[in-house]
């Protein structure tokens, strides 16, 4: 496994693999090609889908100006390797200098064509999976995070720090922004909202103020990614709202300091390179599941430290998380990382305290491992049809698509429907 740095990524939304992603192959692009006075980039599958929707063309035309680029949408070519596949060519005077050919594999991570994966090349951790982690720290009497602290250097605990201060002032972005999120669906921003609620009314409606804020802190950061804030990958722009949610919320209500903080972003780290290296973190090859689902994990078992619970058991959270959002798609409306994609973070934050609690009430036997589960989201999102692997022509989008479809040809036409 990579160190865990390379997970949590820093940048603008509102996505990982459709935003940061490209950014990430257009900066390495123009590096080899610096000379090329035309640069022409074409977009296949989940790209080519929903790049508009994911600011795909605007963030590689701005990362490769002031060369002129030309940006293709090959919807049609479906027998490619990765749903995330984009080719770079560059030309001088009419001549074609260069090809690249990129899969972007999720979590801003790119992967060129004929390279061995990031994982195998920049190897790290010693331990490939869950089971072979609970037996390193079991055999050396580790705790997860001494287990992490005899992998990683100083540096990491530097960038660790400044990943809670951009999750902290994602919060804050998104809990004073007012209006419409930006886009065609005119959606309204919801955290400054919740987060002013007046206890009178939550209280005559029986709702726990502390579960509000939660939801709200989860809104504020989808929100601020939503409108191409800058947000930590975790692990991935589409699910960045759940980790930092709970993480404020551990602050608010256990008193705990940022060092501990710190540490539990760690160990979520652990669970997501974990994932991320026997599963997938990308909506577009394994659905949500990958996503909000992983981010869910990671959420469980970060609070799970801090509420003391053992390794095993931490690992029985992270499991419980994500088990249950298996099978879930991704469909974004218009490609916009917004519906259904926010209030998913919102939900997902609740269901990783619940799983975190739950299994700190309970002694658990386990049927099946963490490792158990990631086999099994991998399996089931590879077996699930591609319009419900973020295509925007499957799911709840196209059923927004069908209604919109519905309401135009009855304007057109003058039918009424009562």
């Amino acid at each position: 496994m990579e160190s865990i740095i390379t997970l949590y990524k820093i940048g603008h939304g509102p996505s990982s693999s459709h935003t940061m992603g490209p950014a990430n192959a257009a900066k390495y692009f123009k590096n080899v090609y610096h000379n090329a006075d035309q640069f022409k980039v074409t977009l296949y599958g989940s790209l080519a889908l929903t790049g508009r929707g994911h600011l795909t063309d605007k963030t590689i035309l701005e990362t490769l100006a002031p060369i002129k680029t030309d940006i293709v949408w090959n919807v049609k070519d479906v027998n490619i390797k990765h749903p995330n596949t984009m080719d770079f060519e560059a030309w001088l005077s009419g001549k074609q200098l260069g090809k690249i050919r990129f899969y972007s594999i999720g979590g801003g991570a790119i992967q060129i064509e004929g390279e061995a994966t990031s994982n195998t090349a920049n190897s790290l951790y010693k331990e490939k999976n869950g089971q072979e982690v609970l037996q390193a720290c079991q055999k050396n009497k580790w705790k997860l995070i001494d287990y992490i602290k005899h992998y990683e250097g100083e540096n990491f605990w530097h960038h660790l720090n400044h990943v809670w201060e951009v999750m902290q002032a994602a919060i804050k972005t998104g809990l004073a922004a007012e209006g419409e999120l930006p886009g065609k669906l005119k959606l309204k921003r919801k955290a400054k909202v919740f987060f002013e609620t007046p206890q009178k009314i939550l209280s005559r409606k029986a709702i726990d103020k502390k579960i509000v804020l939660m939801m709200a802190y989860a809104f504020a950061v989808s929100e601020t990614n939503a409108s191409g804030g800058v947000v930590v990958t975790a692990p991935t722009c589409g699910s960045c709202g759940i980790l930092p949610a709970i993480l404020m919320f551990a602050k608010d209500t256990l008193n705990i300091k940022d060092v501990q903080i710190i540490e539990a972003l760690a160990i979520a780290g652990l669970i997501g390179n974990i994932v991320r290296t026997n599963g997938s973190i990308a909506g577009a090859e394994a659905g949500c599941q990958a996503e909000v689902g992983v981010a869910c994990s990671m959420a469980a078992a970060a609070y799970g430290y801090l509420i003391d619970l053992t390794n095993q058991k931490i690992f029985v959270a992270a499991s419980a998380a994500l088990e249950h959002h298996l099978g879930l798609t991704c469909d974004p409306v218009l490609g916009y990382v917004q519906a259904p994609c926010i209030e998913r973070n919102a939900l997902a934050t609740i269901r990783a305290l619940d799983a975190a609690q739950l299994v700190s009430l309970s002694p658990f036997k386990e049927i099946f491992n963490f490792d158990d589960i990631i086999e099994t989201m991998l399996v089931t999102g590879r077996a699930l049809n591609a319009g419900y692997r973020e295509t925007s022509v499957g799911g709840l989008a196209s059923i927004y698509n069908k209604k919109k479809a519905t309401k135009a040809f009855n304007k057109k036409f003058g039918i009424k429907v009562s």
